[in-house]
Parts: C-alpha cells; sequence; structure tokens
C-alpha cells in the first residue's frame, strides 16, 4: 500500500496566488515490482553459481558508474556546470560562488566512496569512476553553505557528522531521481547522453534508482533525529506525489499556475527547501531561522524551475540535449504555456488537438514567444528569486551568505 500525502505548501508569497493550505492528496494502491533473485547454491552450482552472481552484480556497477557520471556531469533543474571567476562582462560566476565550499565538498566525494563501497563490496574498484569525476553538484554544495552560515550564528567553527552526512543523502536522493524521471519521461537523451533505462532496460534502471533512494534512507535514519527524518522523508513522497500531478494534466489547458506551482515544489523546490533547513537544524539555530531557510530553498527551487522551462523554448537542441518544445510535445504544460494560453486561444486549440498536425508544436512555439509567455514567465522567476534572497537577511554577514545570494542571480542569468 502505497500512501502519498502532500505537505501543506504556502505558496501565496507569488504574489498570484491566494494563501491556501493544501488538502491532502491521497493515493492507495498496490505496484508489483519485480525483483532480482540470485540464489548461489555451492552445492548444486559451485563456482558456476557465484560467476554467475558477479557477472549480474557487475552489470548493476557499469549502471551505478553512469547514473553518477550523470549526476556529476549533466546540469538538470538547479544544476550548474563549472566555470571560473566573475567575467569581464560582469555575470555570476558559479565556480566562485562555491569556493568556499571545496574542501567540503572534495569530502563529500570521498565519503560517498565509503557509504558505497561499505555496502556493496563489489563496487569498491569502480568507485573512483563514480566519484571522481568532478563536477559542480549545486545541492549538496547549497547543504554546505547553508550549514556554514548558520553555524555561525551559533559560533559553530566546524561543521557536524550529520551536516555532512545530510550532503551525501541530499546528493543520492537527487541521483536516484534523475535516473527515475527518465524511466516515467521515456527519455531517450539526457543532455545529449544516452539514458540508463535505454541503455539497460527499464527493470534494470529502476533497480538502480531504487538502490540509491534505500541506500539514502537507511542514513537518513541514522541521523537519529526526528524532525529532519520527517522532513527528507517527505521529499520522496513529494517526487512521486510531482510526477502523479503531472501525469494527470498532460494537454490540459485549463492548469493554473497554482497547479505549475504546486508540482514545480514537488520535483524541485522540495529536496532544496528541506535540505536547507535540515542544515540549518542541525546548527542549532532558531525555530525562525530554520523556516527563513526553508522559505529561501523552496523559492531558489521554483525559480530554478521556471528558468529551466523557459530554456526549453529558448535554447536550440545542441544546448538543451534534446528537441526544443520538448515538455510541450508531450503534454507538460509549463509556466510559459500557462500564460500565453491566457492571451491566444488558437494556442489551445492546437495544444487540445495534441499536435496530431504538421508544424503544429512549432506553430504553438512562436505562438508562446509572440504573446509574451516567456517574459511572464521572466517575471515570476526574478519574483521567486527576490523572496529567495529577502529569506536571507536573517543571516550574518558573511562569505557563505554572499554565495547563497550569488547563486539565485546566476539563475536568473541563464536567461538574460
Amino acid at each position: 500500500m502505497l500512501s502519498l500525502t502532500c505537505p501543506s505548501v504556502d505558496l501565496c508569497q507569488s504574489g498570484c496566488l491566494s494563501r491556501r493550505r493544501l488538502s491532502p492528496l491521497q493515493m492507495s494502491g498496490s505496484r508489483r515490482r519485480g525483483g532480482v533473485r540470485c540464489m548461489v547454491s555451492m552445492t548444486r552450482h559451485g563456482i558456476f553459481g557465484l560467476l554467475a552472481w558477479l557477472i549480474w552484480s557487475w552489470r548493476v556497477v557499469s549502471v551505478v558508474v553512469i547514473v553518477f557520471e550523470l549526476a556529476a556531469d549533466v546540469p538538470s533543474a538547479g544544476e550548474v556546470r563549472s566555470v571560473t571567476a566573475e567575467s569581464s562582462s560582469g555575470r555570476v560566476q558559479v565556480s566562485s560562488l562555491l569556493e568556499v565550499v571545496s574542501g567540503d565538498m572534495k569530502m563529500l566525494n570521498e565519503n560517498l566512496k565509503s557509504i558505497i563501497g561499505a555496502e556493496n563490496p563489489v563496487l569498491i574498484s569502480a568507485a573512483e569512476q563514480i566519484f571522481g569525476a568532478g563536477g559542480k553538484r549545486l545541492r549538496p554544495a547549497l547543504v554546505f553553505l547553508v550549514s556554514r552560515a548558520t553555524a555561525q550564528i551559533d559560533g559553530i567553527r566546524e561543521l557536524t557528522m550529520q551536516h555532512r552526512r545530510l550532503a551525501e543523502i541530499i546528493e543520492m536522493i537527487h541521483t536516484a531521481s534523475l535516473i527515475h524521471d527518465d524511466v516515467l519521461d521515456d527519455s531517450g537523451m539526457r543532455r545529449g547522453k544516452e539514458t540508463i533505462h535505454q541503455t539497460y532496460g527499464t527493470r534494470v534502471a529502476v533497480l538502480a534508482g531504487d538502490f540509491m533512494f534505500a541506500q539514502s534512507s537507511w542514513y537518513l535514519a541514522n541521523l537519529e533525529n526526528i524532525e529532519v527524518i520527517k522532513l527528507i522523508s517527505q521529499v520522496i513522497k513529494d517526487f512521486a506525489s510531482g510526477e502523479i500531478k503531472q501525469a494527470s494534466s498532460l494537454f490540459d489547458c485549463d492548469v493554473t499556475l497554482e497547479d505549475y506551482l504546486l508540482k514545480s515544489y514537488y520535483k524541485t523546490a522540495s529536496l532544496i527547501a528541506s535540505s536547507a533547513k535540515s542544515a540549518a537544524i542541525f546548527s542549532s539555530v532558531s525555530t525562525s531561522i530554520c523556516e527563513q531557510m526553508y522559505e529561501y530553498g523552496k523559492n531558489l527551487g521554483l525559480s530554478f524551475q521556471v528558468v529551466d522551462d523557459i530554456l526549453d523554448f529558448t535554447q536550440s537542441t545542441e544546448q538543451l540535449g534534446k528537441p526544443a518544445g520538448s515538455d510541450l510535445s508531450k503534454g507538460n504544460l509549463t509556466a510559459p504555456v500557462i500564460f500565453a494560453l491566457q492571451k491566444e486561444p488558437k494556442l489551445r486549440e492546437i495544444i487540445d488537438s495534441e499536435f496530431s498536425d504538421t508544424g503544429s508544436l512549432d506553430t504553438a512555439i512562436e505562438l508562446i514567444r509572440e504573446c509574451g509567455g516567456l517574459s511572464r514567465a521572466q517575471e515570476l522567476a526574478k519574483q521567486k528569486a527576490d523572496l529567495a534572497i529577502q529569506k536571507l537577511q536573517c543571516l550574518p554577514e558573511s562569505e557563505y551568505r554572499n554565495s547563497l545570494e550569488g547563486i539565485v542571480k546566476y539563475n536568473l542569468e541563464r536567461i538574460d
């Protein structure tokens, strides 16, 4: 039995939503999952059975290797590429923002290797390839930035084990969500690379994602902080709720901006918000500051998602690693589309037809651009970004707070 309960989420600060308390969305049902049974009897199969087990295990190793290469190297909603210090144009450059936690990120990679190897000895030889690829992992970096910014309030100089383990858990959860998202969306490519389920099949892909969720859940339980356990456990449920909400509203031209923001919260902002609040909890700061860190993460996550949805219409196929308007073609109506529908009746007709006519998708994209859908979405992204920065005012001035503000600004510059 699977029960999904949506948390109470205050989205009224968007400026276009009224305050509301979300009613619970509950779904019950059973799901049959294929498992992998590997029984080795030395009396019946001897060394051949053992070899068969090792061959299967190594296949899973190769899947996990590719999964973490994607997590390390491939930007997704809220993921950023490595860049150097501020350019002559004055644009925010991310590597300089994250330099203040570079030591923490290095330790993160080492600890992740240990986590994988401890429970799965067969993965030890592949651990260096999995976590040694480098790249900028924004979500755990945000955990470290919030941890250090809030720790200063209580006079804590060094991060605790809980801070570091939280960052590792967040990275594992995000990695698992990437591979499951690709399965659910039936995506053949992610940023120009073949997806895991495309290479190894859906069964192995789902098992690899399940492994990462299970591993993160185990380490989450061992943090022994009930508030953090509830927060991060809710994130995993939110991922599923977001997918259900998206699947139930495909090609629905009556979807509201509030619906879109709620789905975006579930799929993107929930993880960032809850991890930021959890980091503050481990710094032993006041409840008020913990809540403001949650709001910072929520608004940053929503802004990131809106920007990503704008880029789906403005970047080339080569930049996106998938065709422009890919979400729209699948019936996923995002902020630019929702705004455009308010002004252009013809767009509704095209979407209702599910792009059955040749060239109708290109026509829809052009209508969205012409009637201001993209510019209004950009205003929404900035609105959320401004709210995120406001929530940082409770923190003392520091290089960590500056980096948290800089990440918000960088996100907006992706669509300048």
